[in-house]
């Protein structure tokens, strides 16, 4: 019943969205369904190029606020819809605008990089955005300055640890990837001895010391996909194991650990989506005083 009830939201979601002239962005941490209705399926660095790049008048995004914030900074000219009004990020919550001005002045010559995880406001208050696909690049960039990390506490010492810079940190967290610990990851490869174990940044640091590689979930899909190994310990969301296991049939993903869930993500469902559609509910929308410095930002981010 379940599956006929989501074949015919699928079928209604792709006539709304050929009435409306909409394009459905989804983050790899979706939900199956949300991902197989969706034009385009990718991690942050990706949905923020590709939301430039849309020519669609809509653009509906299954993510999280500040990725609809992203796309409604990057394509001012598109009308941006967010099926859940209330799926936030509880790391971009950690700072905001106010917070950030006084580690400014606190350190009044440090460039700030600003992790893509954050309100559009903060990120109009730094220097260059990141991602955790482009992080240390963006790092190795800023050759010789002091450099500001925010928000999350982890993702930067890993940037630090790979670029030999040490950066000021900002107390920020992921609490779906803190949840990961090293006895959780440590019982799995005694459980699959033979699997490679793949670990996203935002994880502490003593998880990413028993992990083979430290990735973003783009460089999992692809770091899977080139691998000789046919079993994969993931640890990251589980959403993403669902497109793992699409691109790679003949392979075993295992979540890390079953309490790798962000309950942000998952409150996108396909009736939700079909409602912001039907009703052109939840617009997001960034003041233009905000925008414009908001996407220098993401502009700076996006030359490479």
């Amino acid at each position: 019943m379940e599956k006929a009830g989501n074949e015919e939201l699928m079928r209604r979601i792709r006539e709304l969205k050929e009435e409306a002239g909409a394009t459905i962005l989804a983050h790899n941490y979706q939900r199956k369904e949300v991902q197989e209705v969706a034009d385009f399926v990718g991690d942050s660095l990706e949905l923020s190029r590709k939301a430039a790049s849309v020519k669609a008048k809509l653009i509906v995004f299954c993510g999280v606020r500040f990725m609809a914030e992203t796309a409604a900074i990057v394509n001012p000219n598109a009308t941006v819809l967010l099926p859940d009004a209330c799926a936030g990020c509880p790391l971009a919550d950690m700072i905001d605008e106010n917070i950030l001005a006084e580690w400014k002045k606190d350190h009044p010559r440090a460039k700030v990089v600003c992790y893509i995880n954050s309100s559009a406001a903060v990120k109009a208050m730094s220097d260059i955005c990141c991602t955790s696909a482009n992080a240390i690049k963006i790092v190795q960039r800023l050759r010789g300055e002091e450099v500001i990390f925010i928000p999350d506490e982890n993702l930067g010492r890993y940037v630090s640890s790979k670029t030999g810079k040490k950066l000021i940190l900002y107390p920020g967290f992921c609490p779906t990837h803190l949840v990961l610990r090293p006895e959780m990851l440590l019982a799995m490869k005694e459980k699959h001895p033979n699997a490679k174990t793949i670990v996203h940044p935002e994880c502490r640091s003593d998880v990413i010391d028993l992990a083979d590689a430290a990735l973003s979930t783009s460089q999992m899909l692809h770091f899977a996909k080139e691998s000789d190994a046919h079993e994969f310990i993931v640890g990251t969301e589980i959403g993403l194991i669902h497109r793992l296991e699409l691109e790679n049939p003949s392979k075993s993903f295992y979540a890390a650990s079953s309490l790798l869930v962000c309950p942000n993500m998952k409150r996108t469902t396909l009736e939700k989506v079909v409602e912001c559609i039907e009703r052109q509910r939840h617009v997001i929308e960034v003041p233009k005083e905000i925008r414009v410095g908001a996407a220098r930002a993401i502009e700076e981010m996006l030359v490479e």
